[in-house]
């Protein structure tokens, strides 16, 4: 009998191993803190994260997937995209570049700085694409929170999208696929369901990213959220939310979500049920890797929208 239980607790091992081995993992190299504009500002400075030529698939060229960290557009830095379940579990797999970048926080410049800084770093890392064997015509954009929505307006506001980019061109900043982690979409709701920051109030991060109270500039907010940017022809967004995010209400991303879909754009949205401000960081190899994977390789299935009760224990 023991011999028996110990036969299968091996096969099991085994199986465990063979599941867990099958994208295999590749050494990467960091470049820090390449400046992507024309000034010294650390704010506006970007690490790249390049897999080790020698084990990268026969592709000249590999996707780009760009991380914006969150922080009510206040704090925060580049460092959080280096944390291993983010850029480095994507760059892992030999398949991508990830760059992680900083931009302007409202204590220094308040709006469109940010949103300036994202578009200049996309059109550096696309001039610079040769160098660095990135292919430029395939570029994700991920972010959280605050990052969630640069990275969601990254997404909306732009000129029509089109296929091929000349690099001088208005739509250099173009991205081709959206990872959207509880961003805000549209300021000027967020008080419309319950949070612990009163949105509309001079000092909310919102407020204080656009220099004056939501209220006292209502077009000015407007222009600032995604929301209000949708139209047709958009890349395809994922978005993560919790519905008990005590920070940005989860009906955000649900109404981000359900505008992409009313103008015939791809959107998924990942419903966290009793999820926080945050997510899970298994949460990449579970459907963040095969959303790119997908998009970018022709690999696997869409991914469907669905919602998943949240562990919080393990959060």
């Amino acid at each position: 009998g023991m011999n028996f239980i110990f036969f299968i607790s091996l096969w099991i091992l085994v199986f465990t191993f063979l599941a867990h081995s099958e994208e295999k993992q590749v050494n990467f190299k960091i470049i820090p803190n390449l400046s992507y504009s024309k000034g010294e500002n650390p704010r506006q400075t970007l690490d790249l994260l390049i897999p080790d030529p020698k084990a990268v698939s026969l592709k000249k060229t590999l996707p780009l997937v760009i991380w914006i960290h969150g922080g009510g557009w206040r704090q925060g830095n580049k460092k959080s995209g280096l944390h291993p379940s983010r850029l480095p579990e994507i760059v892992k797999t030999g398949k991508y570049i990830g760059a992680s970048i900083n931009y302007r926080l409202s204590t220094e410049e308040i709006w469109p700085a940010q949103i300036e800084d994202c578009k200049t770093a996309v059109h550096w890392l696309r001039t610079h694409a040769n160098k660095y064997s990135i292919d430029k015509n395939q570029i994700a954009v991920w972010g959280s929170s605050a990052g969630g929505h640069l990275a969601s307006m990254l997404g909306t506001n732009r000129p029509d999208f089109k296929k091929n980019y000349n690099i001088e061109a208005q739509n250099s900043y173009e991205v081709q696929a959206v990872i959207n982690f509880y961003g805000p979409s549209a300021f000027l709701k967020m008080d419309d369901f319950p949070s612990n920051i009163f949105h509309k109030g001079p000092n909310s991060p919102e407020s204080l990213l656009l220099g004056k109270a939501l209220d006292e500039v209502p077009e000015l907010a407007r222009r600032a959220s995604p929301y209000h940017h949708v139209k047709q022809n958009l890349p395809p967004f994922i978005h993560f939310h919790g519905t008990d995010d005590p920070l940005v209400p989860y009906n955000q991303s649900l109404i981000l979500h359900q505008k992409l879909l009313s103008k015939g754009n791809e959107s998924t949205l990942i419903t966290v049920k009793n999820g926080l401000h945050n997510m899970p960081p298994n949460f990449t190899g579970r459907w963040v890797l095969p959303f790119l994977n997908y998009h970018f390789y022709k690999i696997g299935t869409p991914l469907q929208s669905q919602t998943i009760v949240a562990d919080r224990k393990k959060i």
